[in-house]
């Protein structure tokens, strides 16, 4: 019989990867890859509901294609959220956002994809303020196993003249510096969420005046999930059970009027808060990391 020649067996190339402007994208793809991980893309999902209204100016958001199919995001506006990059991906944003030469207030996502890409971007970067590089990503989707507290409610704007300044102290408390050094953007978002129905809080008339005793933001709403930002207690009152009480009544709103899937990320070494979250009944799903800028 006639002996055929074995075909060799060598690895198929990886295909290509390529970086491009997710807007020439259809929507509905991009919404179904962030809908793989739709936790880890709470940061970016606003950005990529807005993408059949075209509600943002230039090529903010990236995608990392190979083969013409989607491989990975990255957000590129005040700060970067990269997500689901591929092998290879981080390289090619790396190089882009090297190009642009611009300055952003943080990176952060998955710890897997925030880490590596940084790491690139190091050398030719301006030094950090703080790098977290463990920040458990925590989600709810049942009721909290705590009793919401009932004086928690929407904040409205008879409320900003207590509530501005309760975040500007959660803001410097957190990262080490008044968000208002840099203009008036943060009081303006301050304003939009309570505006949007997206503050919630308890203001209590106290001995020491009218004040705010607890507080949180939905600070990203799409894919639904809510990400809660800016949980907030007042020093004054800490060590008294709000946290958890105030937090179940903030997972209570969101899950019946917002989001079936409620949640946030907090630092790893915070372990008072890890344990306030866990009370509620948050539990862990993935892990974020956040450069500072």
């Amino acid at each position: 019989m006639p002996s055929w020649p074995r075909r060799s067996r060598t690895a198929r190339p990886a295909p290509a990867l390529d970086v491009q402007d997710a807007r020439g994208l259809p929507v509905g793809d991009v919404r179904d890859f962030c809908l793989q991980a739709p936790v880890d893309a709470a940061l970016l999902g606003e950005h990529v509901e807005a993408l059949g209204r075209f509600s943002f100016y230039g090529d903010q958001l990236w995608s990392v294609m190979a083969d013409g199919r989607l491989r990975g995001l990255c957000w590129t506006g005040g700060n970067v959220v990269p997500y689901r990059l591929p092998p290879g991906g981080a390289d090619l944003v790396a190089a882009r956002l090297q190009a642009r030469r611009r300055r952003y207030s943080s990176i952060v996502g998955p710890a897997e994809d925030v880490l590596p890409l940084w790491a690139l971007l190091e050398p030719e970067a301006p030094p950090p303020r703080e790098v977290r590089a463990d920040q458990p990503s925590l989600a709810i989707t049942r009721p909290p196993l705590v009793a919401p507290d009932p004086r928690v409610r929407l904040s409205d704007r008879a409320d900003l003249d207590v509530l501005l300044p309760a975040c500007v102290a959660m803001f410097t408390e957190e990262v080490g510096y008044s968000p208002l050094t840099a203009g008036n953007g943060y009081e303006r978002r301050v304003r939009t969420l309570v505006e949007s129905g997206r503050s919630l809080s308890w203001v209590a008339q106290t001995d020491y005046g009218r004040e705010v005793v607890f507080k949180a933001e939905l600070g990203t709403v799409a894919l639904g999930v809510t990400q809660v930002q800016g949980v907030w207690v007042n020093p004054r009152y800490r060590g008294r059970g709000y946290a958890a009480a105030g937090m179940a009544a903030v997972v209570a709103y969101a899950q019946q009027h917002v989001a079936p899937t409620v949640s946030l990320y907090v630092n790893g070494y915070n372990s008072a808060a890890l344990a306030v979250y866990r009370k509620v009944g948050f539990t862990q799903v993935g892990t974020f990391a956040t450069v500072l800028f």
